[in-house]
């Protein structure tokens, strides 16, 4: 997808999908590297708890620093770009036998960073094959006009930090959209967009579904 394109579709819809970062060859070779610091730091801690790992790990630095993912973000907020911080989130399918699955409520990501203006840009990167039957991120287009306001999701096993959720019409999610990407692909999504994901089907692959974040925002 051309810049103009990308630019105009997350204009109209709040996210670009399908953004190319690497070929099959790249793509596995992240998903060994990410193997290897998912071992070393355990399933329980690499759910939600890797952050800001471009300090230490320097594959996660070269993804948040791609030329792909930085011509993808400065297509849509400019060439002043700000990193905020890097985030891997996975939604591993649940242990047999498990009594709740992990799933991700409908929310907007830029309630909880503290910007003001409540600005910036999640580029989402595959380290595994996103799909339904992983439980890959829903999105609505359209959403990301203006703050919604969030309560707390009354469903178990929401993997949001605090529990946050909100509310959605039947009509909005009808016309949600599953981003479904293959590994080495990337989306930009405006942290007001109203994401979710269901839970990684059984039999949907051991590692689930796998992402590294990098949220960013405008310099200026």
């Amino acid at each position: 997808m051309d810049a103009t394109r990308l630019a105009e579709q997350f204009e109209r819809e709040g996210f670009a999908l399908g953004i190319r970062v690497h070929d099959p060859e790249g793509a596995e070779r992240v998903r060994r590297q990410f193997d290897l610091l998912e071992a070393a730091e355990g399933r329980e801690r690499a759910q939600i708890g890797l952050l800001d790992r471009h300090f230490d790990q320097p594959f996660v630095r070269e993804l948040a620093t791609h030329p792909a993912v930085l011509d993808a973000v400065e297509a849509v907020i400019g060439p002043d770009i700000l990193l905020l911080a890097t985030h891997f989130f996975c939604k591993y399918p649940a242990p047999a036998g498990a009594e709740t699955e992990k799933w991700v409520a409908w929310h907007q990501d830029v309630t909880y960073w503290g910007l003001e203006p409540p600005f910036a840009v999640t580029a989402w990167y595959a380290v595994d094959d996103s799909d339904a039957g992983n439980g890959c991120m829903r999105l609505i287009p359209g959403t990301h006009h203006g703050i919604r306001a969030h309560g707390t999701a009354e469903r178990a096993g929401n993997l949001l930090s605090i529990n946050q959720e909100v509310p959605v019409t039947a009509e909005e999610e009808a016309r949600a959209v599953d981003a479904v990407l293959r590994a080495g692909r990337s989306r930009c999504t405006t942290g007001c967009s109203s994401t979710a994901a269901t839970p990684t089907a059984p039999g949907g692959g051991a590692a689930g579904s796998r992402c590294a974040m990098s949220r960013r925002t405008s310099a200026r």
